[in-house]
């Protein structure tokens, strides 16, 4: 069916997230007027509204949730909903989904060498052998699980670190990406020390892969192409300095892993004599351009030194928790100023990709911890997975305001769960209330890629059968396979 030019949603209940009108204006019987892949109005529904719409834009236009019925020959309906922007993810990986449930119950740095590592050398020894059973490489189908995973949470941009072996594949996660409709910002991985020896790089290999994957991706639709030096303690000062310049010559962000893990961090520490971030901030590698995810444990100096540097913090609430790694001190770090935002990490730590679980356990963490039931209401911590992150990220995204690139969703409020949902209390709900199973649209740059429901960009059951018998794959595999002692302070 051809995409027609306008598109129109029409909602109970319009979170539009414009800094213009109010981050916390809330419109009951609202809508949303889609220009090719922009907004081009939001605002309170009114008949006038609609017949003039319908009017200027004819057959062109097509109605969210109309089934099909031309506008003209039927009244706009308003779903039972309520629409916001699309979720913007900040810090995830998107290999990690077939390895869900795979070495629990264990710190990070075991965690990474007995799941993540096992699995990406698992898809890198039997490349061939997995493309002939699949019909495809094992990698597009893994990445191509992640992208489902995202719109079925709302997710419509999300930064990912491509590290391990992902970061030979990257032409799969770009076609993948590109399929999906979504944004994808790309962090490339790199490792020169402490990892797997397998994939350790030299500063040269690295910087030329930069150059190299810039040239052929950057100019894809939707995609953008970053340095993403895996951890701290994997990356050689040469590596990281390299890599931060070359971020900064070519104008982009830069995005690492720091201080994740309490027993890493110390050992790090009486390695190299110093915190990471002091590290980082030692080679010019901390600014207003730097992102970092996790940044769980801190000393008073690497606040300030955040602080002063204007460097970008990315809470990923669910990982850090199930791993052990304890939790950041949030509220410190926005009493001085450093930007945070709430993210989910990959599927194989957090488990699943529920932006509205992640809010939801950054605020009850600091709630109980602080013993304040003020601190990160629902109203900031939605905001820390939509406006906050797209504006880290620097993306047209995270509002519905005229101009902001069409990325919304409407979560569904016919759900026991989310009954009863008010204007007063709309928010409270999402974050409170809400599973993360209600996303009942999505709308990436305009294109409709969930339609109540029902995926229409991916094929969900052939995705989700292929994964199955990937990840029983693994098992077996993983029965087998030596155990992988390379990871930081664990190396052989």
């Amino acid at each position: 069916m051809k995409d027609k030019k306008f598109k129109l949603i029409r909602s109970r209940l319009l979170l539009p997230l414009d800094e213009k009108i109010g981050l916390e204006t809330r419109i009951e019987d609202g809508y949303v007027l889609i220009e090719g892949s922009l907004v081009r109005e939001a605002g309170r529904y009114t008949d006038e509204i609609g017949k003039r719409i319908i009017r200027d834009c004819g057959s062109e236009l097509e109605v969210i949730g109309a089934s099909g019925v031309p506008a003209s020959e039927k009244e706009i309906p308003c779903l039972d909903g309520v629409v916001l922007p699309g979720f913007v993810k900040a810090h995830g990986h998107d290999h990690e989904s077939p390895i869900i449930g795979v070495a629990k119950d264990e710190p990070l740095t075991e965690w990474l060498d007995h799941a993540v590592n096992v699995f990406t050398g698992f898809l890198n020894e039997n490349r061939e052998d997995l493309e002939k059973r699949f019909g495809v490489s094992a990698n597009t189908l893994t990445y191509s699980k992640a992208k489902l995973d995202d719109i079925y949470y709302g997710i419509t941009t999300a930064l990912t670190h491509h590290c391990n072996f992902n970061k030979y594949h990257l032409a799969e996660l770009v076609e993948a990406n590109a399929r999906a409709g979504t944004k994808i910002i790309i962090a490339i991985g790199g490792q020169d020390r402490n990892y797997d020896p397998r994939i350790l790089d030299t500063v040269e290999a690295a910087v030329k892969r930069m150059d190299d994957c810039a040239a052929e991706f950057s100019g894809r639709d939707r995609t953008w192409i970053i340095p993403g030096p895996d951890q701290v303690f994997s990356n050689s000062a040469q590596m990281i300095q390299a890599l931060k310049e070359w971020a900064d010559a070519n104008g982009t962000l830069f995005h690492m892993h720091s201080s994740e893990e309490p027993n890493t961090t110390a050992w790090f520490y009486s390695e190299y004599l110093t915190s990471p971030v002091e590290y980082l901030h030692r080679v010019r590698a901390l600014d207003e351009n730097t992102i970092l995810a996790h940044q769980v444990n801190n000393t008073p100096v690497d606040l300030a030194v955040l602080q002063a540097t204007g460097t970008n913090i990315v809470h990923n609430p669910l990982a850090n928790t199930i791993l052990g790694s304890g939790m950041p001190p949030v509220i410190e770090m926005l009493e001085k100023g450093i930007p945070v935002a709430v993210s989910t990490d990959g599927s194989g730590s957090a488990d699943s990709q529920n932006m509205l679980a992640a809010a939801r356990l950054a605020s009850q963490y600091q709630k109980a911890f602080h013993q304040n039931a003020r601190l990160l209401p629902a109203q900031q911590v939605l905001e820390m997975v939509t406006t906050v992150p797209a504006k880290m990220l620097r993306l047209n995204t995270g509002s519905l305001a005229p101009g902001r690139d069409a990325d919304l969703i409407l979560v569904d409020l016919a759900r026991p769960n989310l009954t009863p949902t008010r204007g007063d209390n709309v928010v409270e709900n999402l974050i409170w209330a809400s599973d993360g199973s209600e996303v009942r649209w999505v709308v990436g740059n305009g294109k409709v890629l969930k339609d109540d429901y029902r995926f229409l960009s991916l094929d969900e059951e052939k995705i989700k059968g292929d994964i199955q018998r990937l990840s029983e794959l693994l098992i077996e595999y993983r029965r087998t396979s030596k155990e992988i002692k390379a990871t930081g302070a664990r190396k052989e």
